[in-house]
């Protein structure tokens, strides 16, 4: 049997430590870190700061897990949509995977579009490792299409922010179509683009 309080009838450390992380998720994603003060969290929460201190070292290590979990949420759809199929169909599956993770996380998807600490690379990151996975498909079907696979992180890095531009608009939209309406029009129009792409494409005049 799981023991989510302790007999006094207070939290575990454990059960005390996953309700900072939602709490301080909720709050981020409404505030932002600059906003977000250590009192606003722990009045949330119902604790005193010395406890929040306590597991997390602040404000900034708190805001460091929540952003690491929702970073590895949003990697594992992202792997999981790429690991079969057709090179369409993989583009397809991670468009939709990454804007499933927005309509079902959108408390997770504000929080990574915030605001980050100074100093702090965790979107970059998020970024870089979902261009890489895509990047992993593009290289594929650019050796196999007979073009430079070196130039597939273009490519893959233009994919990423571009699904990561269209689910701002979408979840920020009161009339954005099914999700699965936007992911196939992301599909199309990065397929079509890659079906004629010139050998070597230069500026016009």
């Amino acid at each position: 049997m799981k023991k989510k309080k302790e007999r006094s009838g207070r939290l575990t450390a454990a059960a005390r430590r996953a309700q900072l992380i939602e709490v301080g998720r909720a709050v981020f994603a409404e505030s932002g870190y600059e906003a977000t003060s250590v009192e606003e969290i722990a009045a949330r929460a119902k604790v005193s700061k010395p406890i929040l201190y306590s597991h997390f070292g602040g404000k900034e290590g708190l805001y460091a897990v929540v952003v690491d979990r929702e970073v590895e949420r949003i990697l594992e759809r992202i792997a999981n949509a790429v690991s079969s199929g057709s090179p369409r169909a993989r583009l397809e599956q991670a468009a939709l995977a990454y804007l499933t993770y927005v309509q079902e996380h959108p408390e997770g998807f504000a929080v990574l579009l915030r605001d980050a600490p100074k100093q702090s690379s965790e979107m970059p990151a998020l970024m870089y490792d979902l261009a890489d996975r895509i990047g992993e498909v593009f290289t594929e079907q650019f050796g196999n299409a007979g073009y430079d696979s070196k130039i597939a992180p273009i490519y893959a890095h233009a994919l990423v922010g571009m699904v990561a531009f269209v689910g701002q608009w979408w979840t920020d939209s009161h009339k954005a179509p099914p999700v699965e309406t936007v992911a196939s029009h992301i599909g199309a129009l990065a397929w079509m683009g890659l079906r004629h792409l010139p050998k070597q494409p230069t500026l016009l005049d």
